[in-house]
């Protein structure tokens, strides 16, 4: 059991981890338990400490997190919640070892987690069943599990790529693409014992077929995806396939009447559909450049490396998840290129490009592996940075959800630090950054925003500590700003960065001013910090009206006529009507008569499915944020996402409108899934 000032070292020396939680704990809520599932079911961790009392106050001058200690009132009542609910919430009894500690002063608890047993895992809520009550430990975070984890805790569990698919038959095999299997398979190794076979035998060998119980050969999900014809992937799996998507500029518009220039749908067996995504992209990707008004020669068109290409597009294909209903998304914009594939990463986010491989589809890995069409030691990822910096590229960056268990392999078409951005950062040059600083402002400039895992990538040598440093530096200079907390947190163009730039980046997207925000002349808000400030204030009148703004503790400023200001410039006017920083309005007045007594009606204690059927109903009608919905419904932003909007999400019911990165400043839910 180790001792709690010891925890806190390790806390201020690199923030939370894989085997340490940090925790105000004022009363036993679902995250500290959620965490105590997630520790007692990842495997090999060898179990965890979750140190309740520990507040992280801020960062120190190199960038370093600082935790304190918090004093804990009722210790007695914290040690007695936690061990009643771990006995009784999870469908086994954990038994945790719980200490009460001083540090300077401040009583803390520590809670020490073991890892279960084998046969007792995997550990979840019994109320929510699995696979959606059971929760991993992956990096400093808990993750609810999905269909993919559970073979992790059942030993003698088969991948789903070797089931049998009912229905289907050896007359569901494409002979194009076998024969395409020999040939790739003769070039790596022409004396491969499988050559000699005839075609049933070569796709039991394969796993791609099995006898059902009638002995009739039928296929697995190997064989009919590597194998099948198009006809029976559109019978059997009509959700298979892969999209090529156009889109003009460099973000994704839910316009609904010209949502993108072209799409190409592709269907096929996977092992020759490989090179068909190939052409797709490479026959494209010149079409993106034109000749700028003003210059008397075409823009170079971007080289990729084709060898990059194939890696992120047969990692799509391998390493997806079968078991959603979702085709493989290759976006092209004017900047980059992105591929999303249904399925997280089983390998950390931390670990990406690390030697070792973890197969989601271990036969279907295996048939791209013997052919050279993929590598499973780990190091593909690797080997497209180093691609990519050959060319003088822009490194690649990777992005695994969880949540909306999604992998994107995201390729800029920029070229590192070319003679245009070496003049443009030329106007940062008095902040002396460094190289990976420097293309952080780049990827901010392109994307919008960054967050820790991504500018980690800009260099495969940066460690955690090093990017936490760097990030730190740049906000502390103006140049970014932090928004979200712990694995939520990502960066925006900070006010020095708007400031440099003839166009500012700010959280909204749009020029306004030197700091982004509207001006006072259009009765908009005014102030460094979007508050209002100096003549806007409300004068103190015949009415009895309030002078100046009353400040909350949560950074919301309230005007003397019922408006309300928020910390990040917004302003919500008495009658509920919103104003975004950028001027425009979203409210009551916009809303459909019907809809706006739906929302009058709701009240306090709305019954779950009449207020997930309002909130499909109101992101049916307009794109909302999180902070919109909130305002409109009078109701807590966390709430609203951990009780309605998740859960929605997870039927498929919402949708992001920016799902490349969840974290975006300008995320928005709607019905309409990206196509």
């Amino acid at each position: 059991m180790r001792m709690a000032r010891e925890l806190f070292n390790e806390l201020n020396a690199g923030d939370e981890g894989v085997r340490i939680e940090a925790k105000r704990a004022s009363e036993v809520g679902k995250s500290i338990l959620e965490t105590i599932c997630a520790f007692a079911n990842e495997p090999d961790l060898d179990g965890g400490y979750i140190l309740l009392g520990a507040v992280r106050k801020g960062f120190d001058e190199n960038g370093f997190p600082v935790y304190e200690p918090e004093n804990i009132e009722n210790p007695d009542k914290i040690q007695t919640d936690i061990a009643n609910q771990c006995a009784s919430v999870f469908n086994i009894r954990i038994r945790p070892q719980i200490e009460t500690e001083v540090v300077d002063g401040k009583t803390v608890i520590v809670v020490k987690v073991d890892e279960a047993p084998l046969s007792q895992k995997p550990v979840y809520f019994e109320k929510r069943g699995l696979p959606q009550g059971a929760y991993r430990r992956i990096g400093p975070s808990d993750q609810k599990c999905t269909e993919d984890d559970m073979p992790v805790f059942y030993s003698s569990a088969e991948s789903f790529d070797c089931s049998i698919v009912k229905g289907s038959s050896l007359d569901d095999i494409d002979e194009n693409a076998l024969s395409y299997y020999r040939r790739l398979r003769e070039k790596v190794n022409p004396n491969a014992e499988e050559l000699t076979y005839d075609d049933t035998n070569l796709l039991l060998a394969l796993r791609a077929c099995e006898k059902d119980k009638s002995e009739e050969y039928v296929l697995t999900y190997t064989g009919l995806i590597v194998f099948g014809r198009t006809m029976a992937l559109r019978r059997l799996m009509p959700a298979l396939r892969v999209d090529y998507i156009r889109v003009s500029g460099n973000r994704w518009v839910e316009n609904p009447d010209r949502r993108f220039e072209s799409t190409i749908d592709m269907r096929g067996a996977f092992i020759l559909l490989v090179n068909r995504a190939l052409s797709a992209i490479t026959d494209d990707l010149p079409k993106g450049f034109e000749l700028k008004d003003g210059n008397l020669q075409a823009s170079t068109p971007i080289d990729i490396p084709n060898d990059t290409l194939r890696e992120a597009i047969v990692n799509a294909f391998i390493h997806r998840s079968f078991r959603v209903n979702q085709p493989i998304q290759i976006i092209r914009y004017s900047n980059r290129l992105e591929i999303t594939n249904p399925g997280y990463s089983l390998k950390s986010p931390e670990h990406l490009g690390e030697p070792g491989s973890e197969l989601r589809n271990q036969y279907i890995s295996s048939i791209f592996h013997e052919t050279n069409l993929a590598e499973t030691k780990g190091s593909g990822i690797n080997t497209m940075r180093e691609q990519m910096k050959k060319a003088k590229l822009m490194p690649p960056t990777f992005e695994s959800n969880r949540e909306t268990n999604k992998f994107t392999t995201r390729l800029l078409f920029h070229h590192l630090l070319g003679r245009d951005d070496i003049e443009w950062l030329s106007l940062f040059a008095k902040y002396e950054l460094n190289n990976e600083q420097k293309l952080s402002l780049i990827f901010i400039r392109e994307l919008g925003a960054i967050d820790n895992i991504t500018y980690r990538q800009l260099n495969s040598d940066i460690t955690s500590r090093k990017a936490t440093f760097d990030l730190h530096r740049m906000c502390k200079a103006g140049l970014f700003e932090l928004k979200g907390q712990k694995r939520n947190a990502y960066y925006i163009a900070g006010p020095e960065f708007i400031k440099l730039n003839s166009k500012p980046v700010g959280e909204n997207g749009k020029p306004d001013r030197e700091n982004g925000k509207p001006d006072r002349e259009n009765g908009k808000l005014d102030g460094e910090n979007g508050i209002p400030t100096g003549e806007n204030r409300k004068p103190n009148g015949k009415n009895g009206k309030l002078d100046g703004t009353i400040s909350r503790a949560n950074g919301e400023m309230y005007g003397a006529n019922g408006e309300m200001y928020g910390a990040n410039g917004e302003m919500y006017g008495a009658n509920g009507e919103m104003y975004g920083a950028d001027g425009e309005m979203y409210g009551a007045d916009e809303l459909p008569e019907a809809l706006k007594e739906k929302i009058f009606k709701i009240g306090k204690r709305a019954p779950e499915e009449e207020m997930k059927k309002l909130l499909i109903e109101l992101c049916d009608l307009h794109p909302f944020s999180i902070y919109e919905i909130s305002i409109l419904l009078h109701r807590n932003m966390v709430f609203l996402r951990n009780h309605y909007i998740n859960p929605l999400m997870a039927q498929g019911k919402l949708f992001y409108t920016i799902p490349e990165m969840i974290n975006h400043p300008n995320q928005k839910y709607t019905t309409k899934k990206k196509q």
